[in-house]
């Protein structure tokens, strides 16, 4: 049985041109606040994973949101929380800020999982 992914994806390159463009996105950084120190894509926000639906007034009004974490596993599933929370524009950056390094700024540090 073939079911239909209902997550969102964006590609790092196209979340980049569409912020350059000017288009209102909301950018949700999920990761841990030692990891956030290491690295972080500019003009992101951070709402750490336990933190993101008991926080849903400070960006309720949101029209678009894109949320990363490392590698893409805990923000595919903050996706789902803001789904489930009744968000309907939500996207997760395929690859974390871990591609947005590789791909987009060479200048944000790569880390492991340990830091």
């Amino acid at each position: 049985m073939n079911q239909m992914n209902p997550i969102s994806q964006i590609q790092p390159m196209e979340l980049k041109e569409r912020l350059d463009r000017g288009d209102d996105i909301f950018v949700i950084d999920v990761r841990e606040e030692w990891e956030r120190s290491l690295a972080s894509i500019e003009g992101s926000e951070h709402f750490p994973m336990a933190e993101l639906v008991d926080r849903t007034q400070e960006y309720i009004f949101e029209e678009e949101i894109v949320v990363y974490c490392h590698v893409g596993e805990r923000s595919y599933r903050a996706v789902l929380l803001l789904l489930e929370s009744g968000f309907k524009t939500v996207h997760n950056l395929v690859g974390g800020i871990d591609a947005w390094s590789q791909i987009i700024d060479p200048s944000v540090p790569r880390y492991g999982p340990n830091g």
